[in-house]
């Protein structure tokens, strides 16, 4: 039997005893929401009373470190370290998650219980991100029960801010370098792109959220005695807004425009089956010649998240003082993160709409990152998960969401590989969020199969 086998066989006892189960219910009943102030005293106690334990009992050092941001949610490391000459892992998690929503979860489920329903788990955070840290420190832990050893040394860094924009982490990262220090990042957050087919992606797009203000007076002013003499601030920024755009959501600012969807990367994206989100999707909207895939993961995307102007809940018979959207870009590779608001504040002055403010959000901010999908590592990692599970993973350049990669890509300089163990279909973020049974299962067996190759063969070489 070789080693692939036998800690895949390690698994698949796990799973099929009810103990994965079991673990991700003690995991999902601790209310870590980072979102709510009520979730502080648990982000703590989901490092020390639930990760700490776990990974002691695979030989793991661990440390819980105060976050350099003020505020900021602890971060925990813990390493296993063999032999200094063999090849060094980093992997990472998030125990964080988003506000519980509990009166908005259907009858019978509850966001901290975890609840069995035919292949669904449901629980708050189970898809995000809980699920899939268990699944990656447990295919470790069978590599270890499968030989007695790991065969490579192994770091782990998990924080508990990623749904505020993961706070402090870039700096953690910067100051830690030699205790985070590795030779590939392998994890696991976000959707697959086909609930039963493996997926493998290697960056993530980049995200910045900010808002556009008009205030042009204090209160508001009735609309019959000065309707046509008061400038309306909700007309403005709708103006404002519309010119960012076409009447398709094509993007009209030069500089928001990414040069970095070349042959290779259409050809890596048309590899792809149809983007199967379970949601009709509108054909004629975004930019005009991409295929739906080359549009979430091959370009930019601009959104307007909310938009306020008097009150919408009541609205009275007045011209409203302001007027606020909360806006996002989403990008790939290629669009320059430092020049993004720059590029809108040209933009709007060129267009007349120097009365539009511009406000960023403190914490609204990821890079975008991208590893080349013909590294060497790509291709070793999708051959395991292939041989492990028994089907060929998707391989996307890029997750078309945002992720902290920027961290271990660019402050750390690590090849990054993601084996997301969740699909599209899981109401991450939303009421009734649920992991799949059987595609724990195969990720269990993916996640294995990869960590018992590098056990064996060693780092790919180039």
């Amino acid at each position: 039997m070789t080693l692939r086998d036998a800690a895949c066989a390690h698994v698949e006892a796990y799973f099929d005893s009810g103990d994965f189960q079991r673990d991700l219910a003690t995991l999902v009943s601790r209310p870590t929401e980072s979102q709510d102030p009520r979730g502080v005293p648990h982000l703590e106690a989901y490092l020390r009373r639930d990760m700490t334990p776990l990974l002691e009992a695979m030989g793991f050092t661990c440390r819980i470190h105060d976050n350099p941001a003020p505020g900021g949610p602890p971060i925990l490391t813990a390493e296993r370290i063999e032999d200094a000459a063999l090849p060094t892992v980093l992997s990472y998690g998030h125990g964080d998650v988003v506000r519980a929503q509990e009166d908005r979860w259907r009858a019978g489920l509850a966001p901290f219980d975890l609840v069995e329903e035919g292949d669904r788990l449901y629980g708050r955070g189970a898809a995000d991100n809980k699920a899939q840290h268990l699944i990656n420190l447990r295919a470790i832990d069978a590599v270890i029960r499968a030989q007695g050893r790991l065969g490579f040394n192994a770091k782990i860094i998990i924080e508990m801010g990623e749904e505020t924009g993961s706070p402090g982490l870039r700096e953690f990262c910067a100051a830690n370098a030699d205790l985070l220090a590795a030779d590939i990042f392998i994890a696991s957050d976000g959707p697959r792109l086909r609930p039963s087919v493996p997926t493998i992606f290697t960056g993530a797009r980049g995200a910045v959220s900010f808002d556009l203000d008009v205030t042009l007076r204090d209160g508001a002013n009735h609309s019959g005695n000065f309707g046509g003499l008061l400038a309306d601030p909700a007309m403005i920024l709708a103006h404002a807004l519309a010119s960012i755009t076409d009447a398709r959501g094509q993007i009209r600012i030069p500089e928001w425009r990414p040069d970095s969807l070349g042959p290779r990367i259409r050809e890596v994206l048309a590899a792809l089956p149809a983007h199967d989100t379970g949601i009709a999707l509108d054909d004629d909207w975004g930019e005009a010649g991409l295929s739906p895939v080359e549009r979430v993961f091959g370009w930019n995307s601009f959104t307007i998240l909310a938009m306020t102007a008097g009150a919408p809940e009541a609205p009275l018979n007045a011209i409203a003082g302001s007027a606020r959207a909360t806006c996002q870009l989403r990008f790939v590779v290629g669009t320059e993160v430092d020049g993004i608001l720059p590029a809108l504040r040209r933009h709007l002055d060129r267009e007349g709409f120097g009365k539009v403010r511009i406000v960023p959000q403190a914490d609204g901010a990821f890079p975008a990152t991208r590893l080349d999908p013909d590294h060497p590592m790509v291709r070793f990692a999708a051959a395991a998960v292939a041989r492990a599970t028994g089907v060929a993973p998707d391989i996307l350049p890029n997750l078309g969401g945002s992720l902290p990669n920027d961290c271990f890509a660019d402050v750390l300089g690590l090849p990054t590989i993601w084996l997301p163990h969740s699909y599209a279909g899981c109401s991450q973020h939303a009421p009734d969020e649920h992991v799949l049974k059987s595609l724990s299962r195969q990720a269990l067996l993916a996640a294995a199969g990869l960590f018992a190759e590098l056990a064996e063969d060693g780092l790919p070489r180039d």
